[in-house]
């Protein structure tokens, strides 16, 4: 029997009816279209699923939706701003940081979600956040210096707007 589920995705709210047993991932890609989302391992092991629900980054393989009901969801479609590639998304591509790019969704996710929490982390630090994101083209030094140009990125933006 489908239960009721109402959430915000990218800011827009929804309202659907799912099976119990479906999982946030399957909502995002099959219900709403959002592509942008990847399964990779189907075991909750490589985060390149991952979300941000409520600020915090979950990986959506691993949660039913009916678990986020009443929360705001966050895809990678929803970090551009008005056709303008987010920081985070710009820092990714200046700085090469993926090669085949299918866990690059994920990896920029946990970055936002990371960045929100720590606008100025350490290497070490940003090592330890992204640990679990796995990467099968090895891109992680390329991933490291996104997020530290990204966290400059975010800073330097953050300035201008409390200038203005």
């Amino acid at each position: 029997m489908k239960k009721q589920l109402n959430i915000v995705v990218n800011g827009e709210p929804r309202e659907l009816y799912v099976e119990p047993k479906t999982l946030l991932l399957q909502v995002i890609r099959e219900h709403l279209g959002l592509k942008g989302t990847r399964p990779a391992c189907d075991s909750s092991s490589c985060a390149a699923c991952t979300v941000i629900v409520d600020g915090m980054a979950v990986k959506s393989c691993s949660i039913l939706a009916l678990q986020v009901n009443g929360k705001e969801v966050t895809t990678i479609e929803g970090l551009a701003e008005e056709s303008q590639l987010h920081p985070i998304q710009k820092a990714f591509v200046d700085n090469w940081a993926f090669q085949c790019g299918y866990c690059t969704s994920g990896q920029i996710m946990a970055t936002k979600a990371f960045l929100d929490e720590n606008p100025d982390p350490t290497r070490v630090q940003i090592q330890e956040a992204l640990d679990g994101h796995l990467c099968r083209c090895t891109a992680y030094n390329m991933i490291i210096e996104a997020v530290q140009d990204a966290a400059k990125r975010l800073q330097a933006r953050k300035a201008e707007k409390g200038a203005a």
